[in-house]
This record gives structure tokens, sequence and C-alpha cells, in this order.
């Protein structure tokens, strides 16, 4: 998977788990809260398994680029 698709992904698991949590806390259900808050945290490591792909992509280009200068 690609780095924007992790990101993606991991946006809607933060944004669906925030929701979960407000809708557990509204309607008194713990179990709907904890569901939420396990999603939220996978959502974030998703966004940061992206951010993480589109640095070492980054730096791959950049190195590449300096090495072509140099010929």
């Amino acid at each position: 998977m690609g780095a924007t698709a992790d990101k993606i992904k991991g946006a809607t698991n933060e944004a669906i788990g925030k929701a979960k949590q407000g809708i557990g806390e509204a309607t008194g259900s713990d179990r709907l809260q904890g569901e939420g808050v396990i999603q939220e945290v996978k959502g974030k490591g998703q966004k940061a398994v992206g951010d993480a792909k589109e640095a070492a992509k980054n730096a791959a280009n950049e190195a590449a680029a300096a090495a072509n200068k140099n010929l």
C-alpha cells in the first residue's frame, strides 16, 4: 500500500474511532468507547506508517537527484 493510501485509511480510522468514542460516551457504552479508542490509535499508527513511507521515498529521490547532479 502506498503512503497516500495509508494516510487516508489512517485518517478514516481516526475519525471513525473518535465518532465511536463520542457515541459511546453519549449512550453510556463503555464497550463502544473502548472500540473507538482502539480504532483511533490504529488510525494514528496507519498515518505514521504513511508519513514514514513518504519520508523514505523523498529521501531516496533526493539522493538520486544528488547522484545525478554529480555525474
